[in-house]
């Protein structure tokens, strides 16, 4: 009996929570329908158009260039070989180690 009436609870708890849902749900809607409507958001819509439309070929053109000077930068680093600190090497097994030898305030020195 017990089990009956846990579950004819739930099943009103959910009828109340999808109506109060949907109610809410339709009042969200409506007001992001007003505001997207309305006459400033509309300019500033047409604004930032405009905006990409008149500077979207100039930014896309400093990004080309600035990912052509990165990817040399690399390539250049590349062709020299690795640029690690001093405290970092390859290992003969390929990996990267740490050098701990004095860098550091050390095991005793941690809090």
């Amino acid at each position: 009996m017990a089990k009956m009436s846990f579950l004819a609870g739930m099943a009103a708890g959910y009828v109340l929570g999808a109506r109060a849902g949907k109610e809410r749900y339709e009042q969200i809607k409506t007001q992001a329908n007003q505001l997207w409507s309305s006459p400033k958001t509309q300019k500033a819509v047409g604004q930032a158009k405009h905006t990409a439309q008149t500077q979207g070929p100039a930014v896309a053109d400093k990004v080309t260039g600035a990912a052509k000077d990165a990817a040399g930068t690399v390539k250049d680093k590349a062709s020299r070989g690795e640029d690690l600190p001093d405290t970092i090497h390859r290992g003969d097994d390929g990996e990267l180690h740490a050098d701990t030898s004095g860098f550091g305030p050390g095991g005793d020195k941690l809090p």
